[in-house]
């Protein structure tokens, strides 16, 4: 157990301080990123910190396979260098046992990183997003989803609409049991909501939405009701496009993973597909396992002592298998995202599939 231990707290200490040298790297490159962005004049050095700083997060997170490999990568060098190995097998211990505690702490890194860190990549990228729409003058998300159904926002001449729906289709271009409520430009003697309209359904076209069934009420006179009128087809000019309600709903990322199943909920209660946030749901769940398929990938081919030589050939096979694995699982999600594969075959196939040619691979090395 005291050598478990050992190899678990030197796996960890090497995975930190590869961790801390990706930070500093990643928040100096989007700094310049930043300053490149957006206008010198209103972004000054502590802005663009601050943005770099946001943004991080989001970047290390992806990374984190990778530095978990690069960490495997280390320690099996450091530890064939100094015969740390050797004395392990002399004593009688096999390289899968000397193997097993640093892939148990990836794992736990993995579980950590999920129920911690995502939470905190999901915060920090909203507190980028607004940051950044301070400094760009872009408008904020025109969408959200809740239990009281589908809201959308936008703006124009007229001045802002509020858009409220039961659910709606795919694409959130069809809305059903529709109410728009729109409000006076700023700088209008009237204030406050000025109309509403209820209807059926309404439909995005270029420009405006069509709605049909439609009930009219001008607001703000003395008797609404007396004055409003029927109407079998509505037009209502939009400001909105598809692209900016796809746009909206986000990446999946920006969802904590404690908020994502009641998110997926609404979703499907608002008629909009959810199968992206499945997916995603799944990759991160099944993120532990992965990583200490990478410990495995990357013990599998540096185990062997440094006087056999072909070390630089070793490291390089064993980069290539982990981007590899990499590659196999972005290509697993895009598809389960496609429809393409069911989803818990595209989160869960490639960590499993990885970890057993690592263990047939090991199993080779020590057997032949």
């Amino acid at each position: 157990m005291k050598l478990q231990l050992y190899f678990a707290r030197k796996f960890l200490t090497i995975l930190g301080g590869i961790f801390l040298v990706f930070g500093m790297f990643i928040v100096l490159l989007d700094m310049v990123e930043q300053m490149r962005r957006f206008d010198s004049a209103e972004l000054s050095f502590g802005g663009a910190l601050e943005l770099s700083m946001l943004s991080a997060p989001e970047t290390l997170y992806s990374m984190l396979p990778l530095v978990v490999m690069l960490a495997t990568l280390a320690l099996f060098l450091g530890l064939a260098r100094t015969s740390e190995l050797v004395v392990t097998r002399a004593a009688g211990r096999s390289a899968i046992r000397a193997m097993i505690a640093p892939a148990i702490a990836a794992a736990l890194v993995g579980v950590l990183g999920v129920t911690v860190l995502n939470p905190i990549v999901a915060a920090t990228k909203h507190a980028y997003e607004r940051k950044a729409a301070e400094f760009s003058g872009d408008g904020r998300s025109v969408l959200s989803v809740s239990r009281d159904g589908l809201w959308l926002r936008q703006g124009g001449a007229e001045g802002q609409t509020v858009i409220r729906a039961q659910r709606a289709n795919l694409d959130g271009t069809v809305l059903y049991g529709v109410t728009f409520t729109g409000f006076a430009p700023e700088g209008d003697s009237q204030t406050g909501a000025v109309r509403r309209a209820e209807a059926e359904s309404a439909t995005l076209i270029d420009g405006a939405w069509e709605l049909t069934n439609a009930k009219l009420w001008p607001l703000g006179v003395d008797n609404p009701e007396l004055r409003a009128s029927y109407h079998d087809t509505l037009l209502l000019p939009s400001t909105l496009t598809l692209d900016q309600i796809r746009d909206s709903f986000g990446s999946p990322a920006s969802v904590p993973i404690w908020e994502l199943p009641g998110f997926i909920r609404n979703l499907d209660e608002a008629g909009f597909s959810a199968r992206l946030h499945r997916v995603w749901f799944q990759m991160e769940l099944a993120l532990p396992l992965f990583l200490a398929a990478m410990v495995m990938i990357g013990s599998g081919f540096t185990m062997r002592h440094t006087r056999f030589g072909r070390t630089g050939l070793m490291v390089l096979f064993a980069l290539l298998m982990g981007f590899s694995a990499f590659f196999i699982r972005s290509f697993a999600q895009i598809l389960g995202q496609n429809g393409d594969l069911p989803i818990a075959l595209a989160a869960w196939a490639p960590p499993a599939i990885a970890i057993l040619m690592s263990l047939g691979l090991l199993l080779h090395l020590e057997d032949g």
